[in-house]
């Protein structure tokens, strides 16, 4: 591993190692987010292959705080926007506005145009504006009065919602979640990490300001593109292909599932594997890197049949399941 750099706006890497420098990630965000390691090398991941996360969890368990660190940590622009019911596609996307000095219409652009839009609550808007993030989303442009606008490379959404209160909801439909490269899950913190948070707190922790926290750009988005450009490398061998094809149909093969995985989802374990792979310092995907990001890459894209879940069955347990019964290429 080479020595870290510094270059002259402040930015710490280590040089000429993509690997190196997103993996000290970790311990950059880990100064204001205690206990989250799985949902940071998830937003991580979900970056190596221009993917978008749906998190899910309550209230206060720092998932904003999440993607504000990690922006900050990557030198990247963020925007957050907080879904509520009458909120407009234009509040999202931006709109024509007229100039009454020139007496021509001017595009303002909406909060989408960054490098990581937060997405708060994405389940308490309609559903006419949760659509307006589709095009976002898939291709990475916004089109107003005809006219479509790229995005800025790179660009992630990070949509959050909770898990526990539905009332006055609009559930994503199985079409957008399908959109989501990953669900990621984030747990209340376990007695320990919650002890360090307070602490933190009681010491002068400031949420709102992550400079004082000592958080610094240890990336960018040159080592970004060329992560990207390592991961595309990642060698796939036809026995991983199939097992990856095998998972995907046995969800539709489940009696407790009215929908299974799609080749749409085979495509994206595919891909997340093979960034996982390539992060944990392989040139080539192994079964391990398969299983490891089956649950985030699968959960979202399954539906339960409703008696199974009265009985307690979960999306998890049933691709738990799956795992364990499909055979694994030696």
């Amino acid at each position: 591993m080479t020595d870290p750099t510094t270059d002259n706006a402040g930015l710490i890497k280590t040089a000429g190692d993509p690997r190196a420098s997103l993996e000290s990630l970790r311990a950059e965000i880990a100064k204001a987010v205690v206990g989250q390691d799985p949902a940071v090398t998830g937003l991580v991941v979900a970056l190596l292959c221009r993917g978008h996360v749906l998190l899910e969890g309550v209230p206060g368990v720092a998932k904003t705080l999440l993607v504000r660190a990690l922006a900050s940590a990557l030198e990247l622009d963020t925007k957050r926007v907080q879904f509520t019911p009458d909120l407009m596609p234009s509040d999202i996307t931006g709109s024509l506005v007229y100039d009454t000095r020139s007496a021509e219409f001017s595009f303002q652009a909406g909060p989408v145009f960054t490098n990581l839009l937060l997405a708060d609550e994405i389940n308490r808007t309609p559903p006419k504006t949760q659509s307006s993030l589709l095009e976002a989303m898939e291709e990475r442009q916004v089109t107003v009065d005809g006219t479509p606008r790229p995005l800025p490379e790179p660009f992630l959404v990070a949509a959050t919602q909770n898990p526990v209160e539905y009332e006055g909801t609009y559930p994503l439909p199985e079409a957008q979640l399908d959109r989501f490269l990953l669900k990621l899950t984030i747990p209340l913190p376990s007695r320990e990490n919650e002890i360090d948070v307070l602490t933190r707190h009681a010491s002068g922790f400031d949420p709102r300001d992550l400079r004082a926290a000592g958080i610094r750009p240890v990336a960018g988005p040159a080592d970004l593109e060329a992560a990207r450009a390592a991961v595309a490398g990642t060698t796939v061998s036809p026995e991983i292909t199939a097992y990856v094809v095998d998972i995907c149909r046995a969800t539709r093969e489940s009696p407790s599932l009215t929908m299974g995985v799609s080749p749409r989802g085979a495509t994206a374990l595919l891909s997340t594997a093979r960034a996982w792979a390539w992060l944990t310092g392989r040139d080539y995907v192994i079964p391990d890197d398969v299983k490891a990001l089956a649950l985030p890459t699968l959960r979202h894209r399954v539906q339960l049949r409703p008696e199974a879940e009265m009985e307690g069955v979960t999306a998890d347990s049933v691709i738990n399941a799956v795992l364990a019964h499909v055979p694994v290429p030696r």
